[in-house]
């Protein structure tokens, strides 16, 4: 399966843009790869008898997992030469294995500063029951001019 890639530019943005939707299947095998691979051994990601004992309907994603979800979110539109300055998030709800997920956002600010060219976005990661996941991150992007 190939991606087309694609390379936006700060000065080709505006604010209000929309940042395109990715989703993403998130099968049980998916989430006990995901935290056997970030070293996180913690029971309700991988034990579904622990993960129900919490009060949780499956295991589920972990942090880290969620936070590569939303970067490729970010990266997915605005490319491979995205540098993200800074990220935020708060988990409000749980991403199980055999959910959808899914991640969109939009620009909120384009501005510059300490010869940087910045952008602030707003992320919503949701499963099929709703959001779960609101973030909000600050990228760099190069200008247009400066890469011809």
């Amino acid at each position: 399966m190939s991606r087309e890639i694609k390379f936006k530019y700060w000065d080709e943005i505006t604010e209000g843009d929309t940042i395109t939707r990715v989703e993403m299947d998130v099968p049980f095998e998916r989430v006990v790869l995901d935290a056997a691979s970030t070293q996180d051994y913690f029971p309700g990601h991988h034990n579904p008898d622990y993960a129900r004992h919490q009060g949780q309907k499956n295991i589920y994603l972990n942090t880290m997992a969620i936070e590569g979800f939303i970067d490729r979110v970010v990266t997915d539109w605005a490319g491979p030469h995205t540098f993200i300055r800074k990220r935020q998030m708060q988990m409000r709800a749980s991403i199980y294995a055999g959910d959808v997920m899914s991640g969109e956002g939009r620009v909120e600010k384009r501005y510059q500063e300490n010869d940087r060219n910045l952008l602030d976005l707003s992320v919503l990661i949701s499963n099929q029951d709703g959001p779960c996941v609101p973030a909000s991150l600050t990228i760099e992007l190069p200008l247009k001019a400066s890469v011809a």
